[in-house]
């Protein structure tokens, strides 16, 4: 069976390189017994390899069952895998038979092996090495004939590195090493696989069709896909059942895909030494008017020293000419009053020039968060005459994220 056969058994969709690699590796380990580790990112499709490999090996007939092992609790799962005896623990009223035993003669495929406790572990690597077990509570030996895939979505050397994963288990597990593809690795698949789910869920719910414009479908293949194909299709079916207009923009998709700009800004607090607390848009908005309003502070005392001193300002120039060098063009744009105050541009090492009334009557200057967003993404696309990728840098956010931005305030 050739890899295409094995795409349409298994409704596989794409055609990337790296797809074809781990579908042809799946396909040449299947027939022996070896065991498989694969890893992957969540919802990028471990669990399907696993089913290719059970389907294509000689133990097709026999049982297939896949364990997450992250759901079971640490004092169960001794109980769920290798079985029990009557009276072994409270509440085992009867005999269980456990996992490994009922799969005898097939496949068991352990998603999230890594989470594993050690002593759980230690009786893997035994079945790894020797087929034999003891049910909990029991001094038989059992034994068992069954072949296991495991997967993970973690670094398991780092895990073991760190002390909390057999370096044995991990190279007996570890045979043949599977690696899936995240999503945004297989960016020319992401349409096809887009177009797939998004007719099945039309049919599904009796719906006209989605069609794609070019600029979504570049917005589609730029996302980073954190949930890899089980996010691509929850999308897919939201747009199917909520869009009323079936020929989606970048717009549209915009209401469906979760914003990324706080992972895109390169801010972050206390230096970066806190990496979970990055700058979001709205943080940076707030930080600029802080630091305004700051200024705007510094400013109007030194204007009271000037007005305290009778209008002599020489010790208050010696003192402050570098402090109102950095802040003249920021006076221009922050201060809106009707006082007489006036400020005009320095030359280098040349005196500013005051002129003000001591009956100047201040206006209280506008602290909307809005209007200064608007204001700022105006100025931005002003300075780079429209070009928003140019602005969106210049702001410190993505483009996609300016692109909303223009939609939601208004903005032409």
């Amino acid at each position: 069976m050739d890899i295409q056969d094995i795409k349409n058994r298994f409704g596989i969709i794409g055609g990337s390189p790296l797809l074809n690699r781990a579908i042809d590796i799946a396909r040449q380990v299947a027939p022996t017994d070896m065991s498989v580790l694969i890893t992957g990112e969540s919802g990028s499709g471990k669990e399907v390899f696993s089913h290719i490999i059970h389907q294509m090996s000689t133990r097709k007939h026999g049982a297939f069952i896949a364990v997450n092992c992250g759901a079971i609790p640490e004092g169960t799962i001794d109980s769920e895998l290798f079985g029990h005896e009557k009276g072994s623990f409270t509440g085992a009223h009867e005999a269980r038979k456990g996992y490994f035993e009922v799969a005898n003669g097939g496949t068991i495929f352990l998603d999230e092996v890594a989470e594993l406790p050690l002593g759980t572990q230690a009786r893997l690597l035994r079945i790894l090495e020797s087929g034999e077990y003891l049910r909990v509570g029991s001094s038989k030996v059992q034994k068992t004939d069954v072949r296991i895939i495991a997967a993970t979505n973690v670094d398991v050397y780092n895990r073991v590195k760190s002390g909390k994963f057999r370096e044995d288990l991990y190279y007996r597990l570890n045979t043949v090493p599977l690696r899936i593809p995240a999503l945004h690795e297989r960016k020319e698949d992401i349409y096809l696989l887009f177009r797939k789910f998004s007719a099945d869920f039309s049919d599904k719910y009796r719906s006209p069709g989605i069609q794609l414009e070019p600029d979504a479908i570049q917005m589609l293949s730029n996302y980073s896909w954190p949930g890899n194909v089980r996010q691509l299709k929850n999308i897919a079916e939201q747009i199917c059942v909520l869009e009323k207009d079936r020929n989606v923009s970048a717009a549209a998709l915009l209401n469906y895909i979760p914003n990324e700009s706080a992972g895109n800004l390169p801010m972050t607090i206390n230096g970066g030494n806190n990496t979970k607390e990055d700058y979001t848009e709205r943080d940076i908005l707030y930080k600029v008017l802080f630091d305004m309003k700051k200024d705007m502070m510094e400013l109007k005392k030194l204007v009271a020293e000037i007005i305290q001193s009778g209008g002599n300002t020489s010790h208050v120039m010696a003192d402050n000419t570098h402090y109102i060098n950095q802040l003249y063009q920021e006076v221009d744009q922050t201060m809106n009053t009707d006082a007489t105050l006036t400020i005009k541009k320095p030359l280098q090492n040349a005196p500013v020039d005051y002129n003000y009334t001591q009956d100047a009557e201040e206006v209280e200057e506008s602290l909307s968060l809005i209007d200064k967003e608007s204001d700022l993404i105006k100025k931005a696309l002003k300075k780079h005459k429209g070009k928003r990728k140019f602005a969106a840098q210049e702001l410190g956010i993505s483009e996609r994220t300016l692109y909303r931005k223009i939609k939601e305030l208004n903005l032409n």
